[in-house]
């Protein structure tokens, strides 16, 4: 018996749950609802409360996935009633705490695998991805003219003013070290055989949305405001949205890596022609004032050192990045799942 194997999907008592498999998972109406979850049980039931009465004016049966992402307290009732619409609520439990973004990417890898859908929806269980928009990123998924991952353009924000000032500072600092604006977040719809090319794009582990521009998926985004959180407390501290952000940018280190090389390089250059203009004042001028071209060629060498080993240092973080083996989350997402449970599920 495989010593990594967790306890699959089970039916609940006399509760038969939905039928998960299929030849042709793409073919399959339903649509997933992935969310992962730390500690926000309260959010959550309310959001799921929400999301039922999405799914009542949408035609097609609505599965919610979520990722309890190594939460250290768990109501009782997560799902406080039953839900009318929903086709069905799961509950994926994570052996650890390993964070937003990598929850996001065990719980599509575990969609992916065991549940056949035509789509999965990606948001974040504190209420500011609006349900209500679910239906409109539906609506432009299946507008696209060939399958494409539609992400939610941040429309109007609510947070405060030292966030939002925060939060262009780091658009800036990504702009610049990697070429690409931020305006999207979580909140998505991924057809079925895009997520299928996502499960073998390694950079998932770190950020969801930077690795789908990263592998280069096709993708449309659709204006959408951000809500405001159902209840409970953010546990987004400082130090959070910092790694959060680092996570973003390392998706793309090797852009980052030639970018600032090509920086160093150009120091580089500056250096030596600065030190050349010593050498040349030194040598075919009388303007020289004793001592100071020693001085002055003795500082810029050092810098010009320090530099070319700062460069070196990027060459082989480039290189390396690139060969090193990292996680596949079509092959490694089963080593960090401990159970998954209904919490409800339809009758068939």
């Amino acid at each position: 018996m495989d010593p990594h194997a967790y306890e699959p999907i089970g039916r609940l008592p006399d509760t038969a749950e939905p039928s998960l498999s299929s030849a042709h998972p793409e073919a399959d109406p339903r649509v997933v609802i992935c969310i992962p979850v730390f500690n926000d049980w309260q959010a959550t039931g309310q959001l799921i409360d929400r999301l039922d009465e999405v799914a009542a004016s949408l035609p097609d049966p609505i599965l919610v996935v979520l990722v309890d992402d190594g939460s250290t307290s768990r109501p009782s009732e997560i799902v406080a009633r039953e839900p009318r619409a929903l086709e069905g609520v799961c509950l994926l439990t994570l052996r650890r705490n390993v964070g937003h973004q990598r929850a996001i990417a065990l719980g599509l890898a575990f969609i992916c695998e065991r549940i056949a859908c035509r789509e999965v929806l990606v948001m974040d269980g504190d209420g500011e991805d609006p349900p209500e928009a679910v239906p409109k990123l539906l609506r432009q998924s299946r507008q696209c003219s060939s399958p494409a991952i539609v992400f939610a353009k941040r429309g109007k924000r609510n947070e405060p003013y030292w966030f939002r000032m925060g939060y262009q500072a780091y658009r800036l600092v990504h702009y610049v070290l990697t070429g690409r604006t931020v305006d999207v977040g979580n909140f998505s719809v991924i057809p079925f055989p895009l997520l299928r090319r996502l499960m073998s794009v390694s950079e998932l582990w770190n950020h969801y949305a930077a690795a789908v521009f990263h592998a280069r998926l096709p993708v449309e985004t659709v204006p959408v405001d951000r809500g405001q959180r159902l209840g409970g407390q953010s546990h987004m501290n400082l130090v959070s949205l910092v790694v959060h952000g680092l996570s973003a940018i390392s998706v793309f280190g090797d852009t980052v890596g030639v970018r600032i090389l090509v920086v160093l390089g150009l120091l580089m250059l500056l250096l030596t022609g600065g030190l050349g203009a010593v050498v040349y004042i030194r040598i075919f001028t009388a303007a020289a004032i004793p001592g100071w071209a020693t001085t002055a060629a003795g500082i810029l060498a050092v810098l010009l050192m320090n530099l070319f080993s700062l460069a070196m240092m990027f060459v082989l973080f480039v290189t390396q990045s690139r060969s090193h083996a990292q996680f596949l989350p079509v092959r490694d997402w089963q080593y960090f799942v401990d159970s998954d449970r209904w919490l409800y599920a339809r009758c068939v």
